[in-house]
Formats: C-alpha cells, sequence, structure tokens
C-alpha cells in the first residue's frame, strides 16, 4: 500500500511540475508578443483611416466563431448563419482556432484565411490594416466581457485610425466597440482577463487556446 501511495504521490508531483514548466513557458510566449508599438501612430503607413462598411452586428445563438462566420458572410452577400453550421455538424467543432480558420476556407473559398497566433504588437497592427486596407473585416481571437465575467471570444475588427488611436470591432454580443491600440492588445493578449482561472490558463499553456491571435483574409 504505501509503495502504491508513493507511486501515486511521485506521479502527481510529475504532472504539477509539468504543470508549472508550461504554465511559465506560456509566460514567456505572452512576454515576446509585448514589443513596442508606438511608432505606429506615426508611421506614414498607417495614417489613412479604414472603415469597412455594411457589418451588420449580431448577437450570437450558439457561438462566437460561428457568428463572426455568419457576420462575415452577411457582408459578403452570403446566406450562413449559425444555425446551418451547426446543424451541418451537429455540434460546436469549427468556431475556434485552426478550425474555425479551415472553415473560413470551407465556406468563402475565394479568399485565402490565414491564422496568426503568438504574434507580435507591431504585427498584429500590421496584419489587421493590410486586411483592412484590401477590403475585409479581420476576424481575431480576444478577451471580452459578458456582462461582469471575462470570455475568451471571437470577434471582427471593421474600422482602424490609428493616429487617433482608434480600433473599431463588430462584438456578437450584440454591439460595435470602439478601442484604443493599447486596450485592443491589453485584450488580445488576454493581459484584461481578470483573475483567469487555472483550467483556463492551463488551456493557453497546453495549446488549446492562443493569445495575440489574427486572421489575415487575402
Amino acid at each position: 500500500m504505501k509503495k502504491l501511495l508513493k507511486i501515486v504521490g511521485g506521479i502527481l508531483v510529475l504532472f504539477i511540475c509539468i504543470a508549472v514548466v508550461l504554465l511559465i513557458i506560456s509566460g514567456i510566449r505572452t512576454g515576446l508578443t509585448q514589443d513596442d508599438y508606438s511608432k505606429v501612430y506615426v508611421d506614414e503607413k498607417y495614417q489613412t483611416p479604414i472603415k469597412i462598411e455594411n457589418i451588420e452586428v449580431i448577437t450570437q445563438d450558439i457561438s462566437c466563431g460561428y457568428a463572426v462566420i455568419e457576420m462575415f458572410s452577411a457582408w459578403n452577400g452570403g446566406d450562413i448563419t449559425e444555425e446551418s453550421l451547426y446543424d451541418q455538424y451537429g455540434t460546436i467543432i469549427t468556431s475556434t482556432g485552426k478550425k474555425f480558420c479551415e472553415e473560413m476556407n470551407k465556406q468563402f473559398p475565394e479568399y485565402k484565411t490565414e491564422m496568426h497566433k503568438y504574434v507580435k504588437n507591431t504585427e498584429f497592427i500590421d496584419i489587421m490594416y493590410e486586411t483592412l486596407a484590401s477590403g475585409k473585416p479581420v476576424p481575431f481571437e480576444w478577451a471580452a466581457l459578458y456582462g461582469d465575467e471575462w470570455t475568451l471570444h471571437y470577434s471582427l475588427i471593421i474600422g482602424a485610425d490609428i493616429s487617433n488611436d482608434k480600433i473599431t470591432v463588430a462584438n456578437p454580443y450584440g454591439y460595435y466597440e470602439e478601442l484604443t491600440i493599447e486596450e485592443l492588445l491589453e485584450r488580445t493578449s488576454f493581459k484584461a482577463y481578470e483573475d483567469m482561472p487555472l483550467f483556463m490558463k492551463m488551456g493557453f499553456a497546453i495549446g488549446l487556446f492562443e493569445k495575440n491571435t489574427i486572421y489575415s483574409v487575402k
């Protein structure tokens, strides 16, 4: 019995050590994304404000990822809905991460959607601006408030007025948001997510979720 307890104890210690190492690595990866982006405010490349028109915000019924695809489809002249996606799979399986990217490419073959994760702040801004400048809204992953509760969420960036420090987001919680670049990046890095539970931290640590993640659409 003592031998069994010792083995179980050793396994628990091993799992704890692995979890701690993964959390440390996750913290380092997040830190590497936090480069200085202050020059974007005066960079000639970003001086023209851009706004994608005719993006009708919706209130999600099933999932934020599916709601983003529905909003993108409506803007693109299509009729894809959260419900049609759910009915196709019978569950929610293609609404986040790589699966979201695959679903975007499946539903919109006229475009090429690419996932960019753990990018530096300056890269995030550049991908965002380049995609908007090409005339397309920008799907991305961030921390968002649902009432008083922080959540991992998907939305569409639809406007950027960088010299005036204003980013416009179509949030499928049912409203448009205007944020400063600092506020946006605080939330894409999930630093704004107050009192993040351990299971969520471990989700980032093992690669189930991602930070500073944005999707280019070409």
